[in-house]
């Protein structure tokens, strides 16, 4: 697989090093040289999920990974399913919460090690990672315990859930986390930032677990297909998916779906109050605000690290981004909409129900919607038990957690101070 830098087309490096690196000169993203299409796609969608994903993932990685490699990777990353929930006439929801951390990430974060570990070498790496919420957990379980790996996460102290906090800043070891006196947005400046320092990069081995890193990407466009074949087969092709979208990873593991030939006939952004890319779509002016704190936490990025790769994929294929739906819900119409679903018979999260009332104001009669369920709802305990007025019991993932100390050290937004405790 050939990938090149976004904002400096002469650098061109393989799958492997994309992995190693995370991102390009002067931060730019890496996308895929070819995105071919796939020869068989109504044969791959009859197959289970590990199957498929490795078919897909073979057909974009190429051969710097053999098939008993790939075999072995997606078979160990992928352990849990990605079920489509019906939850009513031509409306599915597909959960994403079933894995160790109870969230869409762990797909990503999982294959990212499996990779990381097949190309490593026994190389010291550095994994620096900014969290708005489920990257974190996803990230330092997939991560735990793996021999000459370090994992240092940043988030922003206060403005993620209490349980997302201790599913990943409870486990210690090779895993270290740091409370950030800021924003999403500040955590994932200074992650930037640190990939600018040539030396520092150099002396800890750095490397991001980010959406930014093309193997995590390349395991989410695996659910996009699984999602479509648990489809009855005479409704895949009017298929609408709904993306809750904060970074925009998950909507670009989505569209590069479709152009491997998954026969969807269209996407929706789904965003709260930070709504930079619906307010681009609507006028053409890129004009990020002020993070804003949501009841949906994991989505406040103002400043979002794939829409680039976004904008990349439409110019390669000759799409029009006006073929995006796209939508953005305040705190009060998301915990309405949490109301309306549950009463209708599905519970939901902040996350998922903004996708979900999103895609029924851009969906018509004749099409089937899908709406992505990027995390369990116990996760956000205090926030659904407060709306709906209902008691919540904890998955054992975080049951087993929830009593522990936190582990984190805090930081003002400083890169210096990152950097002084990264090279301590």
């Amino acid at each position: 697989m050939k990938l090149y830098n976004i904002k400096d087309h002469s650098e061109q490096v393989s799958f492997e090093q994309a992995v190693k690196q995370g991102l390009g000169r002067g931060q730019g993203l890496f996308f895929p040289e070819v995105i071919e299409p796939l020869a068989d796609v109504d044969g791959l969608l009859e197959k289970p999920l590990v199957e498929r994903s490795v078919a897909i993932l073979k057909h974009l990685i190429g051969d710097e990974l053999s098939q008993e490699q790939l075999d072995k990777m997606v078979s160990t990353a992928f352990s849990f399913p990605a079920p489509l929930a019906k939850v009513s006439d031509n409306c599915y929801a597909l959960e994403l919460f079933h894995g160790p951390t109870l969230a869409f990430k762990d797909f990503g974060g999982r294959f990212m090690a499996q990779c990381l570990t097949a190309f490593s070498n026994g190389e010291k790496i550095t994994i620096l990672t900014a969290t708005s919420g489920d990257t974190g957990a996803a990230v330092a379980h997939a991560f735990f315990g793996l021999p000459n790996i370090e994992v240092v996460i940043l988030y922003p102290e206060g403005k993620i859930s209490p349980l997302q906090e201790k599913l990943f800043c409870t486990l210690g070891g090779n895993i270290r986390t740091i409370a950030v006196k800021g924003t999403f947005d500040d955590c994932q400046a200074m992650v930037k930032q640190a990939f600018d320092d040539e030396e520092l990069k150099k002396a800890i081995g750095l490397n991001s677990a980010n959406s930014i890193n093309i193997s995590r990407l390349a395991a989410q466009i695996c659910y996009y297909f699984e999602a479509v074949a648990q489809l009855p087969k005479e409704k895949r092709s009017e298929a609408v998916i709904s993306v809750p979208s904060g970074n925009f990873g998950n909507l670009t593991a989505g569209l590069i779906a479709k152009a491997l030939g998954l026969p969807v006939k269209r996407f929706v952004v789904a965003t709260n109050a930070n709504d930079t890319v619906p307010r681009y779509l609507a006028e053409g002016i890129w004009d990020p605000k002020d993070t804003v704190p949501t009841l949906s936490n994991a989505m406040d990025v103002s400043r979002p690290n794939n829409w680039p790769r976004v904008e990349e994929l439409f110019k390669v294929k000759g799409w029009d981004l006006k073929s995006l739906g796209y939508a953005a819900r305040s705190d009060d119409e998301t915990r309405e909409s949490l109301k309306k679903l549950y009463a209708d018979g599905y519970l939901c999260e902040p996350h998922g129900v903004i996708a979900w009332d999103v895609l029924n104001a851009n969906i018509s009669e004749d099409e089937v919607g899908i709406f992505l369920c990027t995390a369990h709802p116990a996760k956000f305990k205090e926030s659904v038990e407060d709306i709906l007025k209902i008691d919540l019991e904890l998955p054992k993932a975080l049951a087993d957690r929830a009593d522990l100390p936190l582990l984190s050290a805090f930081m003002p937004a400083d890169f210096a101070k990152l950097r002084e405790f990264l090279l301590g």
